[in-house]
């Protein structure tokens, strides 16, 4: 059974079978002149014998030039490579020629008798039509393997971008938990029932988020829906004390943005802002023209700031970063405090994500 590299690629067989007929012609031009034109055996006899010793001399450059590929097959060993396939190429051609013409000679075959300055001449026809036939057979493998190496690199690029997505999730829950168990433990000593009914609220708002933080792109649809259950959550412990407002025209239910990406941004504003009856903390969530979405509230930062590990923000502008996908804003004055969130419209960057998803994670 003949092994893979040593059979002959489609591009192989097509320079052959185009440069052949020409060398053949040049050939047999070289050994016996306008005779070519004339005798009819040159063409039955001649033209067949260098068929036949050039294809077998085709073969072993196309074998030798394959085994150089296995034994060096890096794009940076190209130069070196195509110097040794060089020798190698020059040594087999000469070879097959001195053969042909000295064979030729000492045969007499069709009457033929050497001319050192023909087969010299021949020799370096030769050796011109072989490196080019040899320039088209290195471009294509060139490009096949700049092509293998693009497509591993941007394999490597996906399997990093779902490590950075997985991380990101990962960071989510715990963000959310601390926060969420601070609010208990407050809750416990100021009114242990409404403790109890936050503690049933949080247990099915966090069902929900466990579901929801598997993906990396969520729908505005579900993104808000999911507000409405957490805001319910919020209300149960801070009651009048905090509004959320939502303006979304419909329109853009099934944009994309990453996951859970509203829950931080409301999260973050309870976080650091005073929320009482006295104060009461009003987040806006209204889309704009130009695909965008922003969560404004106003701002009254608290004296004594809680503790933060600053997850929020980054890892919402960090996520929008590793999609490529531009547009996310923080805006602040004195008075008010905006995030803007691109809306992705392309169902591309899901499909992305879900073929990233099922490279790491097959199973």
């Amino acid at each position: 059974m003949i092994k893979a590299w040593m059979k002959p690629s489609r591009v192989e067989w097509i320079t052959f079978f185009t440069l052949m007929p020409v060398l053949s012609v040049l050939l047999n031009h070289l050994l016996f002149g306008d005779r070519l034109w004339h005798d009819p055996a040159i063409w039955l006899y001649s033209f067949t014998l260098i068929y036949v010793q050039g294809f077998i001399s085709w073969y072993l450059h196309i074998v030798s030039m394959h085994w150089l590929r296995i034994r060096l097959p890096d794009l940076q060993q190209t130069l070196l490579r195509l110097i040794v396939l060089a020798i190698t190429h020059i040594i087999l051609t000469s070879i097959t020629f001195a053969g042909l013409f000295y064979g030729y000679d000492y045969f007499h075959f069709l009457g033929y008798v050497l001319d050192v300055h023909q087969f010299k001449t021949s020799i370096l026809l030769a050796v011109a039509l072989t490196l080019i036939a040899t320039t088209s057979w290195e471009a294509e493998y060139v490009i096949i393997k700049w092509k293998a190496s693009l497509a591993e690199k941007e394999e490597v690029q996906q399997m990093a971008i779902q490590y950075e997505f997985d991380t990101l999730k990962s960071q989510v829950n715990p963000h959310f938990l601390f926060n969420c168990f601070n609010t208990l433990s407050s809750l416990i000593s100021e009114d242990p029932k409404q403790a109890e009914s936050f503690l049933d609220e949080l247990s099915k708002v966090y069902r929900y988020l466990l579901r929801n933080n598997e993906d990396g792109l969520s729908t505005l649809q579900n993104e808000l829906r999911f507000i409405q259950s957490y805001y319910r959550l919020l209300r149960t412990r801070h009651g009048e004390a905090i509004q959320i407002q939502l303006e979304v025209d419909k329109r853009y239910d099934s944009y994309l943005l990453p996951s859970l990406s509203l829950q931080l941004l409301v999260e973050n504003a309870v976080k650091h802002n005073i929320v009482s009856r006295q104060q009461p903390l009003v987040i806006d969530i209204f889309t704009m023209a130009g695909n965008q979405l922003a969560v404004n509230n106003n701002l009254q930062c608290k004296t004594i700031k809680d503790p933060s590990n600053k997850i929020g923000l980054a890892n919402i502008r960090l996520k929008y970063e590793l999609l490529e996908q531009p547009g996310f804003q923080v805006l602040s004055d004195t008075r008010n405090f905006t995030v803007i969130l691109p809306l992705i419209w392309d169902s591309g960057y899901e499909k992305k994500i879900s073929a990233i998803q099922k490279q790491i994670h097959p199973h």
